[in-house]
């Protein structure tokens, strides 16, 4: 497989020559930008596996700066965030982040979760590559119809579609390959973040309710994903798998 391209988007000189020694030694092409003004000068030039986005930088901050990204890619990105500040995290993930990391971390543990970022977000058809009939192409469930290819939505209702972050897209895949099942978080958690869900998280709660959204689903009369209070999440509706 071709080397995967990191962008480290940090105020912090220190931070970036950090993480650019220590993800180069394990196998990354990495590039930097001190602030938003340089980020968006690297994308006309890069094409990033992942995006590590800083939250507090001068000018634009890491919130703008991913939706921005969102505007036009959906490529991986992990938010820094300050430890204590848990609003952050939320809004990050709302805004379209993928996962988000609390300073100070260590640098094995930000090279785990990138790797498990890239597992759940790599390019769909690799699946495929590998176990030919291992991943339908679609998926239809409702008035919904799911193209594992590209990672599009389409509702057969408006006759629009939607293309899913890779948290959306693995978050939505898990309960359509697992219907009527009860997941708790750290199975979703497992499978969205690649590590069980930490004590009072609420990332997951945020992944959730944006995936309803986008479902068109309420929390309250759900006819989709339902909750089962103090088990986990179920997915209800029937699911027909196409090749």
């Amino acid at each position: 497989m071709s080397t995967k391209t990191i962008l480290v988007v940090d105020d912090d000189v220190e931070i970036r020559e950090l993480l650019q020694e220590y993800l180069a030694k394990s196998g990354y092409e990495v590039i930097t930008a001190e602030d938003g003004i340089a980020m968006k000068q690297q994308l006309e030039v890069h094409t990033p596996d992942v995006i590590l986005l800083d939250v507090m930088m001068p000018g634009d901050d890491g919130f703008t700066l991913c939706q921005f990204v969102r505007k036009s890619s959906e490529v991986p990105i992990m938010m820094l965030t300050a430890a204590s500040d848990e609003m952050d995290q939320i809004l990050g993930l709302e805004i379209g982040a993928d996962d988000y990391i609390a300073k100070p971390f260590s640098p094995r543990q930000l090279l785990a979760r990138i790797k498990a970022l890239l597992r759940r977000t790599r390019p769909a058809g690799v699946e495929e590559l590998v176990q030919p009939t291992a991943l339908p192409r679609t998926i239809r469930f409702g008035h919904w119809r799911l193209e594992t290819l590209s990672h599009r939505l389409y509702d057969l209702q408006t006759e629009q579609d939607y293309e899913l972050t890779g948290g959306d897209f693995s978050l939505l895949m898990l309960f359509l390959s697992r219907p009527n099942e009860v997941l708790d978080r750290d199975t979703i958690s497992n499978a969205t973040r690649g590590r069980e869900a930490l004590p009072f998280e609420r990332g997951i709660d945020v992944q959730l309710s944006r995936l309803r959204q986008r479902l068109g689903d309420s929390g309250k009369h759900p006819k989709y994903i339902k909750t089962m209070r103090g088990n986990g999440y179920i997915f209800t509706a029937p699911v027909t798998y196409e090749n």
